[in-house]
């Protein structure tokens, strides 16, 4: 990676509920050429073919299956009436896949640099293990690594109601530097689709990776 190429934003799909969160925020983050180091839990994969009705590519699947998965996905099957437009990825994305197992990748080490990292949507599971520094899979290693080099992390919790022992959790990442932002989007921008929900989520979470974005209209801007 030389001086003027972008930082890659890691991404991490665990099993919550929220699938076009994720796949959306990827969208985004690729059309805007940042590159994305993914990874997705074996439930996350699960939850996306309820409620997507379409299955993530393999691991190890070919970078244009990838590409054709993100262009269609959110158009066509159960999501086809969400509202989503046409978004166009270039085929010089650059999109880089781990296993829950590959501690040999970058970003299981403080040494790769990173924009920050996105667990989303982020299960309580997954929630929990990263507030006790488990790091039994690459997902909770590469958390772990992004709270300890004071990177940004974002864990976008998908759940209702809270626990108090998840609550606890959240407190504890919150002081450790992480932002919990659930999956709860406001209503002030005038959504007249799910996919201006979906929108307005991935739009706050940008805003913390600090990358511009057309999502949403503000809160205090003209329509």
């Amino acid at each position: 990676m030389n001086s003027t190429s972008p930082l890659p934003v890691v991404l991490a799909i665990t099993g919550a509920s929220g699938s076009a969160y994720a796949v959306r925020l990827m969208q985004v983050l690729l059309q805007q050429e940042n590159p994305v180091h993914l990874i997705i839990s074996d439930a996350a994969r699960e939850v996306a073919r309820r409620e997507l009705n379409s299955d993530f590519p393999a691991n190890d699947a070919a970078p244009e299956i990838w590409l054709d998965f993100l262009n269609q996905v959110l158009l066509t099957g159960r999501a086809s009436g969400w509202g989503f437009a046409t978004n166009h990825i270039s085929e010089s994305c650059r999109l880089f896949v781990h296993t829950q197992k590959n501690y040999s990748a970058g970003i299981a080490s403080g040494s790769f640099l990173t924009r920050g990292m996105v667990i989303c949507p982020c299960s309580m599971g997954t929630l929990s293990s990263i507030a006790c520094g488990a790091s039994t899979n690459l997902i909770q290693r590469a958390a772990d690594v992004h709270l300890k080099e004071r990177r940004t992390l974002v864990l976008v919790p998908r759940e209702t109601p809270l626990g108090l022992i998840a609550l606890q959790n959240m407190t504890t990442l919150t002081t450790a530097g992480a932002t919990i932002m659930p999956a709860a989007p406001g209503l002030y921008h005038q959504p007249t689709t799910l996919a201006d929900i979906v929108d307005f989520v991935v739009a706050r979470i940008c805003d913390h990776l600090k990358i511009p974005h057309s999502l949403m209209n503000r809160w205090g801007t003209d329509d």
